[in-house]
């Protein structure tokens, strides 16, 4: 019993480190793209954020541990299962480039496997629901958010020589960076802090009393902030590349104003605790972004290749974890 909880601790772990280098382009890619940082001291900066932002702020945890099914059909085999299927998808898409959401797949795989242990009736559905509508509504607001943000920028600007704003945006930007490394810390890292505390109440090892919030143990938080940092100091250069400079060309001041959408998005979601993706929120930006100076700039074909991805996986993400479940089941 004892083994089946060290090896969901481990694989949550490995998520986390997964994570870390899929989703470091979401932090990056444009101070990279942009010429503000080298590549090294960008991903050196990221992981020491996402180090910080993922010991601050556990609602997300929470949902992720309370929220997608009934705690008594989250059985130990169906933790595993979420989480083989959630890896397998994320090294899937890093391997292909593409910019998809591990913390989608993880939800995904969680909701195939209780469906394929338990049934439908299993599921929350009405948190599910909310999760499956951000996966729209947060691209929309980092598209919106970031166009609105370019706009008024170039406004205020407007009269200031294009070299003057470039030096004074390439050092904005490394705020803005920050911010989107520290949010994607904080809202990432707490998916499998999530998971680790769902299977400590399944074994007893954590009691969260009715009507009180639960409480992530210490050693959690460190031990997922530190795989997500050293997944991230490892890197993750084709997504890099696909952020960076295959949907659109960025200068600083773009660079800045989708950093800075995106993290205002990641900010007030993590607050209230919606488990939303970093990748969706940081692409939209980019897009919004790009569509506001031409919209023939945007390499729509690519932008319609990563929200395949996108649509594709929760769907896939369950259908794997569903298959794993049957294959371990008879282990149990």
């Amino acid at each position: 019993m004892i083994l089946s909880l060290i090896l969901i601790v481990l694989l949550s772990w490995a998520i986390d480190y997964i994570n870390g280098f899929h989703d470091t382009a979401n932090a990056i890619a444009t101070v990279v793209s942009t010429g503000v940082l080298s590549a090294r001291n960008a991903i050196v900066m990221a992981a020491i954020l996402n180090f910080g932002g993922a010991l601050l702020g556990t609602h997300v945890a929470t949902t992720i541990a309370k929220g997608i099914a009934d705690a008594q059909f989250v059985v130990p085999q169906v933790i595993i299962a979420a989480l083989v299927a959630s890896i397998f998808w994320g090294l899937l898409t890093w391997y292909f480039g593409i910019p998809s959401s591990t913390s989608h797949s993880l939800m995904g795989g969680l909701a195939g496997a209780v469906v394929a242990h338990a049934g439908w009736h299993s599921l929350h559905w009405t948190k599910l629901e909310e999760i499956a509508a951000f996966i729209v509504i947060s691209p929309v607001l980092g598209f919106f958010m970031g166009m609105i943000l370019i706009v008024v920028i170039l406004w205020i600007f407007r009269r200031v020589s294009q070299n003057r704003v470039n030096v004074m945006f390439r050092k904005l930007q490394l705020v803005s960076a920050s911010a989107m490394a520290f949010t994607h810390g904080q809202n990432d890292a707490q998916k499998a802090m999530g998971i680790i505390c769902l299977a400590l109440i399944i074994y007893g090892k954590l009691h969260v009393a009715p009507g009180h919030a639960m409480v992530v143990p210490l050693w959690v938080k460190i031990g997922c902030a530190t795989m997500m940092a050293l997944g991230t100091a490892s890197g993750g250069w084709k997504i890099i590349k696909t952020m960076g400079s295959k949907i659109v060309k960025l200068r600083p001041i773009h660079g800045f104003a989708a950093e800075t959408a995106a993290a205002i998005v990641l900010f007030t979601t993590a607050h209230f605790g919606i488990p939303v993706s970093t990748t969706h929120s940081i692409t939209g930006a980019i897009m919004g972004v790009g569509a506001s100076m031409n919209a023939s700039a945007v390499r729509w074909g690519v932008a319609g290749n990563i929200m395949v991805a996108w649509v594709l996986t929760i769907p896939a993400s369950a259908l794997a974890a569903a298959g794993c479940f049957k294959l371990i089941q008879p282990f149990f």
